[in-house]
This record gives C-alpha cells, sequence and structure tokens, in this order.
C-alpha cells in the first residue's frame, strides 16, 4: 500500500505549530518583524526517490549511528515537527548536511544528517536523486514490511527548506510491531 493511500487511526496525533523557533541569522529581521509561517513563502521542490530505513536495517546493523551526528541529532531520531525533525539519509553533494525537507505524505519534517550508500550509487550510476527516511530504533524484521509499504511506487515531490507550520503527524512510523499505515 503506498503512502498515498494510508489510512489514519483515531489515535494519530496532529499538530499544525512549530514547537519552535530557529534564531535568526545575524543581519535577520527579528522574529517580531518575520512573516508567519502560514505567509511566508514555500521552500524549493525536489524530486526523488523515497525509501526508508530503521536500526534493523542501519550500518553498523542495530544501531542509531549516524554519519553527520550534531546537524540535529547526536543519532538517528526526531519526532517530525519543524523544530524535531526525523533524521534522513542521501548523498550530501546533493541535499548539504542540515538541509531540513517537509513529506507531505506523511506530514513530517524530516534532517539530512546521514549517509546513504545506495542513494549515493544511484546518483553517480543514473542521477536520479534519492533520500532514505529514518523509520525508528526498531531491530525486528516487521519494520521491513512497514517501510515497504511506506514506499511509493516511484519518484516523489518533497519540499527543501519549508517554513515552519506545516502539519505535523508526530506518530512513530514504525513502532511496537505497528506500521503507521495501520
Amino acid at each position: 500500500m503506498g503512502v498515498a493511500q494510508t489510512a489514519r487511526t483515531a489515535t494519530t496525533r496532529v499538530t499544525t505549530t512549530a514547537t519552535a523557533t530557529p534564531a535568526p541569522a545575524p543581519g535577520a529581521p527579528s522574529a517580531a518583524a518575520a512573516p508567519s509561517a502560514a505567509s511566508r513563502a514555500a521552500g524549493r521542490t525536489f524530486t526523488t526517490l523515497v525509501t526508508f530505513y530503521a536500526a534493523y536495517d542501519n550500518d553498523p546493523p542495530g544501531s542509531r549511528a549516524i554519519a553527520y551526528p550534531n546537524a540535529r541529532h547526536s543519532e538517528a531520531g526526531g519526532t517530525g515537527t519543524y523544530a524535531d525533525p526525523v533524521t534522513l539519509a542521501g548523498d550530501a553533494r546533493e541535499l548539504p548536511v542540515g538541509t531540513v525537507v517537509y513529506y507531505a505524505p506523511l506530514r513530517k519534517y524530516f534532517v539530512m544528517e546521514d549517509m546513504c550508500a545506495s542513494c549515493i550509487e544511484r546518483w553517480e550510476s543514473s542521477r536520479t536523486h534519492h533520500v532514505d527516511l529514518w523509520t525508528g530504533s526498531a531491530t525486528d524484521s516487521g519494520v521491513t514490511a512497514c517501510q515497504e509499504a511506506l514506499t511509493p511506487a516511484g519518484p516523489v515531490t518533497v519540499e527543501l527548506d519549508p517554513p515552519a507550520g506545516r502539519p505535523v503527524d508526530t506518530t512513530p512510523l514504525y513502532s511496537g510491531g505497528r506500521c503507521i499505515t495501520g
């Protein structure tokens, strides 16, 4: 079942506001002068293949280790909010470390902070963009079926550098043997 066909359960937690606002860059307008999240322009679109990974199939297997710790996290994780995006793995030549991505089908923000060998190989062999999204710290083989259910059949559009305020679902993608797809 594709992400677009995902049925949400009654226990889904959804928020539409960010829980924190990052400090403005030097010389940027203050928060009081900045436009609201709803009025800010959308980020850039990026068409990419989307796959998923978890501790079960991470390198090293069973770990939450990431290639670029401290971009936001010291190990893979996140809740999917603007303030706490979920880990994303990719090719740092395509997506600089720290790049935030919003993936609308899952209503989650993700941040580039891990390396994905298959993403790098795909780019080098066919110039096809590819990102791998963190499914969670599960180490049971059931997470593989969840990853397959969440993976779209072909390329999808994600939003790069999105503003805060997008709808967010903080339900873990996979937890306790249960996939967000139900």
